[in-house]
């Protein structure tokens, strides 16, 4: 058995299958590692799971709002367990589907867990394999605190887990995935409180979406509690859990405890130091802009960089490199800047470039903003209402847009649209001259003035 690959990824998912697909359509021969099932956290516990059950949510919104629009319904109910089975259900689908991509691409499956002998060595199970070049890309997982009773509690994959609804729920974090899951499970018909450290939630956001979406979260009936951090965790007499938070805030009766305070590295099994390769204080494999390690070679994409952790962007600088490496494009790379992102909340929020305080430290008065806040039509009789509210940053006498913000029903698949514009280095000039559809939305966006 020839076990020399001209590249391995060392993780199956966004970022490993997708530079190792590039690669060997490019005709390198390749391979991806993968421990456990292929498609890494967005597959299986990320991304897709977590759109399915926020169309869910979606869903238990249309019904509440049905009455309004003439509907007469009877609701016998929401099953958990059924929306579960048929996720999951979709989710092996895709597990199929990505074996017979990767036979059909000519890349081969590695099933283990792989570390490093040297730079161009790696051991799995009683294996060894050898590559020209190797790509880091393991992904990570969710953070546990050093909290007494910690344990009890689960993290985001264990919410994928659950097969029942937790009726009372607590959330700890203040990040898109505490947000994302408080909003779904509170849409769903639990009843949910969200425990932040500091005062605010989404703290590198533009100020305009994290407040919206504090204002629109509260008013929906999820319970914020700012400025606290959970001291311990336990079980009462009844089985449940007993939080107990910085300040004297006691919160009892709870059926979970979900921790979703950040995020860390798979790399400790890695052995990255038998091949010299550079990691930070918090295991982060950090690499310059063309994806290199310290090591030439050895590379690293994905969540492992600890930079703009998003599937696409993963994607993204996969294809990109091997291109680099294999399809004869020397300057193929990927640009870190202006990266549209959607936190799926309730409502979602969609953005891409500078907040308005960023462009203003960086151009100080030559920003000018404008912004809109309004009802968007489908609430506009609805007992139930969720605003929407839009802000576009613009710089110089041209009014070049550098940020485009907007919360609010669509405000996922809007921003795609926009995103590319902006990336051509659209004014708000060009979108003043660009016809509205009307009655939408986002035709806000190219008539505000």
């Amino acid at each position: 058995m020839n076990n020399h690959y001209d590249l391995i990824a060392i993780g199956g998912g966004s970022g490993g299958l997708s530079v190792a697909q590039r690669a060997a359509a490019h005709g390198a021969r390749t391979a991806v590692v993968e421990k456990g099932q292929l498609g890494g956290t967005c597959v299986n516990v990320g991304c897709v799971p977590k759109k399915v059950m926020w169309y869910g949510a979606t869903v238990a919104g249309a019904l509440r709002d049905a009455p309004d629009y003439g509907f007469s319904l009877q609701q016998q109910g929401f099953d958990w367990q059924k929306l579960v089975e048929r996720r999951e259900t979709y989710i092996q689908g895709i597990h199929s589907w990505y074996h017979t991509y990767l036979a059909d691409n000519k890349v081969d499956e590695i099933h283990g867990a792989a570390r490093f002998l040297d730079t161009h060595t790696l051991q799995v199970g009683n294996e060894r394999y050898t590559a020209d070049h190797i790509v880091i890309s393991p992904g990570g997982r969710p953070q546990i605190p050093d909290t007494p009773g910690a344990e009890l509690g689960i993290t985001s994959d264990g919410f994928f887990a659950l097969t029942e609804q937790p009726r009372e729920v607590a959330i700890v974090g203040s990040g898109y995935i505490a947000v994302e899951l408080a909003g779904l499970l509170n849409a769903l018909g639990s009843r949910v409180t969200l425990i932040l450290r500091k005062h605010q939630l989404l703290r590198e956001f533009e100020p305009m979406l994290r407040e919206t979406l504090m204002e629109e979260m509260q008013d929906s009936g999820i319970n914020i509690i700012t400025n606290s951090s959970v001291s311990e965790v336990s079980r009462d007499g009844e089985g449940t859990l007993r939080v107990s938070c910085r300040g004297g805030i006691t919160l009892t009766g709870l059926d979970s405890l979900i921790w979703a305070i950040g995020r860390i590295p798979n790399t400790e099994e890695l052995d990255l130091p038998a091949a010299g390769v550079a990691m930070d204080e918090k295991g982060f494999v950090p690499t310059d802009e063309w994806q290199n390690t310290n090591v030439a070679g050895i590379y690293a994409i994905g969540d492992v960089t600890g930079r703009a952790a998003l599937t696409p962007v993963a994607i993204a600088a996969g294809r990109r490199l091997a291109d680099r490496l294999f399809g004869g494009k020397p300057d193929s790379r990927l640009i870190y800047e202006n990266i549209p992102t959607v936190v799926f909340s309730h409502p979602p929020i969609g953005t891409i470039g500078l907040s308005e305080d960023e462009a203003r430290e960086l151009h100080g008065d030559a920003v000018k903003i404008y912004q809109t806040r309004f009802t968007p039509m489908y609430h506009a009789f609805t007992t139930h209402k969720h605003v929407t509210a839009m802000k576009l940053v613009c710089v110089g006498a041209e009014e070049r847009i550098v940020g485009c913000h907007i919360i609010g029903l669509g405000a996922d698949e809007m921003l795609q649209g926009f995103a590319v514009a902006i990336n051509m280095g659209a004014t708000k000039a060009d979108f003043d001259n660009t016809i509205a559809i009307h009655p939408t939305s986002a035709e806000e966006l190219v008539t505000m003035r």
